[in-house]
């Protein structure tokens, strides 16, 4: 997979003096300053993996903020008929699996608690509200939502005579997924539930969101980790691709099946998945992750335009939910900034300096107070400095150079802060301040707290300043 990098504050002074020396012509001059392929070093191998922190909040406290649960308007035809007795309920059912499979569980939990509140006898309903309290390849489960889920699929079971074959078969699978008592290592857990699902899909071959949700279970039990480092399959993931593949060639407009197939092969084999995109992109217009999801797709394969005008849909569609009442999640707090970030490197990627510095203001306008939590801060920091390295992207280097320091204590954000500076003075001729910034920016990379904070998951704040 072709990976992009800003060009190295010590290349760029190399080359300004070569530059200076007269050995470049004009044209690589202007390309070796100004032109910055990509964020991808951060963006590009991760960005498909934005939140591997702290999952969302329980169902329970969801309810406790936010009382009104309304039906959501354009969230697509997709139906999933249950044993209820009540039609208000199967639609509330029916919001919550689309909500889940466009990872927002936190809303999705509210719509399973409202179905079960509207029909307390529906056995599915519970077995809703207990899948979405679980780990999934973006989140791991918290401690605090244990007890919920564990209470959710104990009042399923209790309710299986309500429930076909089918849904207890469904039910059977979840309750191997959770503990009475949190656990500190629950792969085994992970793996109990996606070998019962595997039993449920050759059981009900015919019914395409078991297989997507048996996907689904597998690709949590190696969450990102589906690919070898020679761009082949994991054999373990194979039946991942297998699966969801059968799915979508029954179903090519399947909400749950495209989004995860687009996870499942963006890293290494985009391509497999261009058509998922291309069906996904309108199917779901009220879901502003949905509508953003092709997205990972399109920027991989230089559909730059088409991941601009995804990421500007998913924009909107989330400004009209968080407009109505909902709860502070995982969703609001990362899915959402999420959507310009995404917007923001494809007008980086297809030179829209506009839009781009726009997205970039808007990914760096996050809540300041989630910098405390460890597991946020370094990709805060980074939303924090997506405007600077626009700002070097496009060359403005009078605005990076009247830009106040970060506070000291944000390391990483300081050390943006110095190369943009660097490549500031680098394009100015100015060598000896340009080794200033380049001296305080190495210092900042020998700094041993920038080894340890990462910009999500992978990479280490000091290995991106290298």
């Amino acid at each position: 997979m072709q990976q992009f990098s800003f060009l190295r504050l010590t290349d760029a002074i190399r080359i300004g003096d070569c530059m200076r020396n007269n050995k470049m012509n004009h044209k690589l001059k202007t390309l070796m300053i100004s032109f910055i392929v990509g964020l991808g070093l951060i963006i590009i191998p991760n960005l498909l993996s934005p939140f591997l922190f702290n999952p969302p909040v329980s169902a329970s406290s969801v309810q406790e903020k936010v009382e009104r649960v309304e039906l959501i308007d354009n969230l697509g035809n997709y139906h999933y008929p249950i044993s209820t007795t009540s039609d208000l309920a199967q639609k509330y059912f029916d919001q919550g699996l689309i909500l889940a499979y466009a990872f927002n569980h936190a809303e999705a939990a509210r719509a399973f608690k409202e179905a079960s509140r509207l029909d307390p006898n529906c056995a599915m309903c519970y077995w809703g509200l207990a899948y979405v309290q679980g780990p999934n390849i973006n989140a791991p489960m918290a401690d605090e939502q244990v007890p919920e889920a564990w209470q959710a699929i104990q009042q399923a079971i209790a309710l299986t005579n309500n429930a076909s074959l089918k849904e207890q078969a469904y039910i059977k699978a979840l309750a191997q997924r959770y503990s009475e008592q949190p656990m500190a290592d629950r792969s085994s857990l992970d793996l109990a539930y996606a070998q019962a699902m595997k039993q449920v899909v050759q059981d009900y071959p015919d019914d395409l969101d078991v297989a997507t949700l048996y996907a689904e279970s597998l690709m949590d039990t190696m969450p990102w980790d589906y690919w070898q480092d020679n761009g082949e399959l994991k054999p373990e993931a194979k039946p991942i691709l297998a699966t969801l593949e059968s799915v979508l060639e029954r179903n090519p407009k399947h909400p749950g099946a495209t989004h995860l197939y687009i996870h499942a092969t963006e890293k290494e084999q985009p391509k497999l998945a261009i058509t998922a995109a291309d069906n996904l992109r309108n199917l779901v217009p009220a879901s502003g992750h949905l509508v953003h999801m092709p997205s990972h797709i399109y920027i991989r394969v230089g559909r730059y335009q088409d991941a601009v005008i995804a990421n500007q849909k998913g924009v909107m569609a989330d400004r009209n939910y968080l407009a109505s009442p909902h709860p502070q999640s995982i969703y609001t707090i990362a899915y959402v900034p999420h959507n310009y970030h995404f917007l923001w490197f494809a007008a980086v990627m297809s030179g829209q300096s506009e839009i781009a510095m726009e997205a970039a203001q808007q990914t760096a306008a996050v809540d300041p107070s989630l910098i405390a939590n460890p597991g946020l801060s370094g990709i805060i920091q980074h939303f924090y400095v997506v405007p600077l390295y626009t700002e070097v992207r496009f060359g403005k280097w009078d605005k990076i150079l009247e830009t106040p320091a970060p506070k000291t204590d944000l390391k990483y954000a300081t050390g943006v802060w110095h190369y943009a500076r660097g490549m500031a003075f680098t394009s100015q001729g100015k060598k000896q301040e340009a080794n200033q910034e380049l001296a305080k920016l190495q210092a900042l990379v020998a700094d041993p707290d920038l080894e340890e904070l990462k910009i999500l998951s992978f990479n280490s704040t000091a290995s991106v300043l290298k």
